[in-house]
């Protein structure tokens, strides 16, 4: 069942601090890599057309340790290509926040140049007053992606079958957003 009241009203902005977007992708079929962009935009419009969602992360922000590796998955083509697309996008088109907390975002999400349909499942933590006298909300939301569907083609076999990097990403995004004046 959906709020009868909105429980988001105004603008809100990620709080980079306390929130993380991330992805994960099965590696070598026995583990899961994941990995976090630590520079991101997001934003949380409330009003009486309803709830809107936008943002953005820089792909150069994205936290990878070996120098090498990072270069390959950042600027190469089989991957991010930064250099041609340094940010991921996206926007909602619909979103649902039900009375019991759980939420629903539809919208488009674009990677390398490339815009795709997505839902995203989660949760919201209505709006409250925090410990500076400022207001806060929360969302946490998860979708799995098929990478080759915005052109992240690299891939090898595995020696005895198998490949070495999943096709279904798992994106997450856990958001605490603050309540602009």
């Amino acid at each position: 069942m959906s709020v009868t009241t909105q429980p988001l009203v105004g603008t809100f902005a990620a709080d980079p601090i306390h929130s993380t977007f991330q992805f994960a992708v099965k590696h070598m079929g026995v583990s899961t890599f994941r990995s976090t962009f630590e520079d991101f935009d997001a934003k949380v419009v409330g009003d009486d057309q309803g709830v809107r969602v936008e943002g953005s992360v820089r792909v150069e922000s994205l936290a990878i340790k070996q120098p090498d590796f990072r270069a390959h998955v950042i600027q190469g083509a089989d991957f991010f290509d930064a250099s041609n697309h340094p940010e991921l996008t996206f926007r909602s088109t619909n979103v649902v926040l039900n009375e019991d907390g759980s939420a629903v975002v539809e919208g488009e999400l674009t990677i390398k140049g490339i815009t795709k349909p997505f839902t995203a499942k989660g949760s919201y933590e209505p709006a409250t007053e925090d410990v500076y006298g400022g207001i806060r909300a929360g969302v946490d939301f998860e979708t799995t992606i098929d990478r080759r569907d915005w052109d992240f083609n690299f891939q090898a076999p595995l020696p005895k079958g198998g490949e070495a990097l999943g096709t279904n990403v798992k994106i997450t995004a856990h958001v605490e957003l603050v309540k602009e004046a």
